[in-house]
């Protein structure tokens, strides 16, 4: 059996690459496609012999600086991909990666991180964000996101058997496409984020900073707390705003991009790990509580799926919820935390983290694939 992995992009290892690098273990002998790789050789052994196929963008001069802005000729580019020798196509899909052209014989199945938000229920906030309702790049922006979302609707049925990230993506994706989803959870390396039980006096934000990650928020709450440490991990286009709202707060720390043991040090150190995205699913606050750490997160998406309020089930709380990205919600939450911080222990963060380990994932992939073999009398 033929297999093909199909990636929108690669211009880092975040959370939607540790599923690609996963997925690309699970079949050692399949080839990878994506539209860009903008990784260092270093970064590349990740994905160890696989051989990775980009596309004609790829070779467009000084790309990776507005790979972002080409996304009309990605739903063309990722149909240029040919992978008619193949038998099981697997696509790990937020943006275009679904969309490649597939035959009856060949059996597709497509990890869904989530469709586009900023072409769908989200739209609106990106466009806001992106100082695009109004005005002649107003109504191009908006023209282009139409013409994508019938793209994006058409070759939904392209898909032979959907897998979504979580709850919160399965009900996207009916919502969407109006198609059915099994949910496999992504996986979390837990064995390299060992449990901490010694913290220290400080709170730990770390992202990509891009609008949705809402990471200047947590920045303006923090200013507004004085007597509370924040270390804030990333970088990205937000970062300049993180800096404007960190501003004259000597209680606030920008360290910008840092490797993962940096990372990893922080989050087993830190008090809590605060979070404020509407995520898919989100793999920093499992890693954090595989750390030991308590999660401080917005109660939405999918941290509704992986952190457990203290407030709701005394027994087994690693974290508590915030009910609206507002800094008055954060100032408050932390507020509660600082209470009831005693009651949460590092112990019940890591048995938490453990559910979502690398080798349920695996389990659960190979089991959804036959699944869907079966389903669709395919290879």
């Amino acid at each position: 059996m033929k297999v093909a992995i199909v990636h929108d992009w690669i211009p880092l290892l975040a959370g939607a690459e540790k599923v690609l690098k996963e997925l690309a273990d699970i079949y050692p002998n399949a080839d990878i496609f994506t539209l860009f790789d903008f990784l260092s050789e270093e970064e590349r052994k990740t994905f160890g012999r696989h051989r990775i196929t980009t596309s004609y963008l790829n070779r467009l001069p000084k790309v990776k600086r507005y790979y972002r802005n080409l996304l009309p000729l990605c739903t063309q580019a990722i149909e240029d991909f040919d992978l008619s020798e193949y038998d099981l196509i697997i696509s790990s899909s937020h943006t275009v990666a679904k969309g490649v052209i597939t035959s009856p014989r060949q059996l597709h199945v497509s990890y869904v991180h989530s469709p586009a938000r900023y072409a769908w229920d989200m739209m609106h906030h990106y466009l806001k964000e992106a100082n695009l309702q109004h005005g002649i790049k107003g109504y191009l922006a908006k023209y282009l996101l139409h013409k994508f979302r019938i793209w994006d609707t058409r070759t939904a049925n392209g898909v032979d058997y959907y897998l979504a990230n979580s709850e919160y993506i399965r009900r996207r994706i009916w919502k969407v496409y109006r198609r059915e989803a099994e949910v496999v959870y992504p996986p979390v390396d837990t064995s390299q984020f060992e449990l901490a039980t010694q913290k220290e006096d400080f709170y730990l934000a770390a992202s990509r900073m891009v609008p949705y990650k809402r990471i200047p928020l947590i920045a303006e709450a923090f200013a507004k707390m004085p007597d509370k440490k924040l270390v804030i991990i990333g970088d990205g286009p937000e970062f300049e705003k993180v800096k404007e709202a960190a501003k004259d707060s000597p209680n606030i720390t920008l360290l910008g991009y840092q490797g993962n043991a940096v990372l990893k040090d922080h989050m087993q150190r830190a008090r809590g790990f605060v979070f404020a995205a509407e995520e898919d699913f989100g793999i920093m606050p499992v890693e954090a509580q595989a750390c030991g750490t308590p999660v401080i997160a917005f109660g939405a998406g999918g941290a509704l799926e992986t952190v457990i309020d203290i407030r709701k089930d005394a027994a087994n709380g690693t974290g508590l919820f915030f009910e609206s990205q507002t800094p008055d919600a954060i100032i408050q939450v932390v507020n509660d935390f600082v209470a009831l911080k005693e009651s949460i222990t590092p112990e019940k963060c890591r048995a938490n983290a453990e559910k979502f380990s690398i080798a349920t994932f695996h389990k659960n992939i190979l089991a959804a694939v036959e699944r869907a073999k079966q389903e669709n009398q395919k290879i």
